[in-house]
C-alpha cells in the first residue's frame, strides 16, 4: 500500500492505493494549520485511524500559513512532523526534481513548497494529449495547459504563476465575497460591496445548492452555523441589510449573482491561457477539485468539452472514487511515488 498526502493550510487530504493504482481509500479533514502544528497532528492522527501503509509520498501547500515564519521553516517543520507521525518511508515531491528524502528537505524546500497542483497536471498529462486542467479549490484555483502529453506551464512558483493567471486566489469555501466585486446586481440595481470579512463563498455555494455540507469543513466568517438561514444573514451583510428585509429567494438571486462574478474572473484567467494556443477548437477542460461544478459550467460556457478527473481514477467503490476527486492531489502524488 501506498498512501498520498496534499497538507495544505485548510485541509489534510489522503488516498490510499495498491501496487495496481487502484484506490483502497480516501479521505479528506479540516485542518486549520494557522492555529498551529498540534492541528496537522490531530489530522494526521484522525485519518492514520482508518488507513495505513507501508510508503508514504507527500506533496504540501500548508507552508504557506501564518503560523511559519517562513515557506522554509513551513516546509522543514511540515516534513519534520510527517516523520514523526508517518516514520521512516516518506518521500517528498519536490516539482520537476521529483521525490526528495527527508534528509534533502531543507535544501530543497522551494521545489518542495506549493507543488501540489503540478503533482495533479503531471499525472493528467499522464492520460491526456491536450487539455486544460482546472483545479478549483477551497480557497484557490489552479489553471495548466496540457500540450503533447506534457504540462505546458509558465510559472513555478506562486508569485509567478499569479501574475500570468496560473494560479488565481479564489475558491468556492474561504474566499471572502469582497474579494470577487467591488458592485454587485440586487434587486434590479448595481449595488456596492460592503468591504468586510462578513461572508465567504461556502454561504454562497450553500444557497445556491452547489456546495455539499460535508465539502464544507471550514469556519464560518461570523462563527455561527451553516444552514440555509445563517448563510443568507451573513450574505444580506454584504450589501447592508439584515435577512428579515427580504424573502430567501432575494439572497439566493444574490448568491447567484456573486457565482457569476466568481464565474467571470475564473474565466478570464482561463481565457488567459488559452489566447497562448494557435488553435482551440477541440480543447477540452480537465476539471477537478470541490469546485468542480464551476469548472463543469465555465465549459459549457466556452463550448469546450469537459471531462472530471474521476475518469482517471480507478477505485474500488463510487464512493471512494468521488472521495479521491475531490482529494486529487494527493491521488496525483501517490500514483507518481508508485511509478518512482
Amino acid at each position: 500500500m501506498m498512501i498520498g498526502w496534499d497538507i495544505g493550510g485548510a485541509h489534510l487530504k489522503a488516498v490510499q492505493i495498491d501496487t495496481a493504482g487502484i484506490v483502497q481509500a480516501a479521505s479528506q479533514v479540516y485542518c486549520p494549520l494557522w492555529r498551529g502544528l498540534h492541528e496537522l497532528e490531530r489530522a494526521f492522527d484522525a485519518i492514520l485511524s482508518t488507513m495505513q501503509a507501508k510508503q508514504h509520498s507527500i506533496t504540501m501547500t500548508g507552508e504557506l500559513a501564518d503560523f511559519f515564519e517562513s515557506r522554509h521553516t513551513g516546509v522543514v517543520q511540515i516534513a519534520q512532523m510527517a516523520r514523526q507521525k508517518l516514520g521512516e518511508n516518506i518521500q517528498f515531491y519536490a516539482g520537476k526534481k521529483g521525490f526528495v528524502p527527508l534528509a534533502q528537505v531543507a535544501e530543497n524546500s522551494t521545489q518542495i513548497a506549493s507543488m501540489n497542483w503540478f503533482a495533479s497536471v503531471q499525472f493528467v498529462a499522464q492520460n491526456v494529449q491536450s487539455a486544460l486542467f482546472l483545479d478549483i479549490g477551497s480557497t484557490t484555483t489552479d489553471i495548466a495547459l496540457i500540450g503533447e502529453a506534457e504540462p505546458q506551464i509558465l510559472g513555478f512558483n506562486d508569485a509567478t504563476r499569479m501574475q500570468v493567471d496560473e494560479l488565481v486566489y479564489t475558491g468556492v469555501v474561504r474566499t471572502p465575497l469582497m474579494a470577487l466585486a467591488q458592485k454587485i446586481s440586487f434587486n434590479g440595481m448595481l449595488v456596492n460591496v460592503a468591504a468586510e470579512h462578513f461572508s465567504t463563498t461556502a454561504d454562497v455555494y450553500t444557497l445556491t445548492g452547489d456546495l455539499p455540507l460535508e465539502e464544507n469543513m471550514s469556519d464560518t466568517a461570523d462563527g455561527a452555523d451553516k444552514s440555509i438561514a445563517a448563510c443568507a444573514k451573513r450574505i444580506a451583510r454584504m450589501v447592508g441589510m439584515e435577512c428579515a428585509d427580504a424573502h430567501i429567494g432575494t439572497w439566493r438571486n444574490l448568491a447567484y449573482a456573486f457565482k457569476y462574478a466568481q464565474l467571470n474572473l475564473i474565466q478570464q484567467a482561463v481565457l488567459r491561457q488559452v489566447s497562448r494556443l494557435e488553435e482551440a477548437r477541440g480543447l477540452h477542460i480537465v476539471g477537478c477539485g470541490v469546485g468542480d461544478f464551476l469548472a463543469y459550467e465555465l465549459a459549457q460556457q466556452l463550448g469546450f468539452r469537459y471531462h472530471s478527473v474521476i475518469d482517471f481514477i480507478a477505485a474500488k467503490n463510487t464512493q471512494v472514487q468521488e472521495i479521491t476527486a475531490v482529494c486529487f492531489p494527493a491521488f496525483a502524488v501517490a500514483q507518481l511515488g508508485l511509478q518512482s
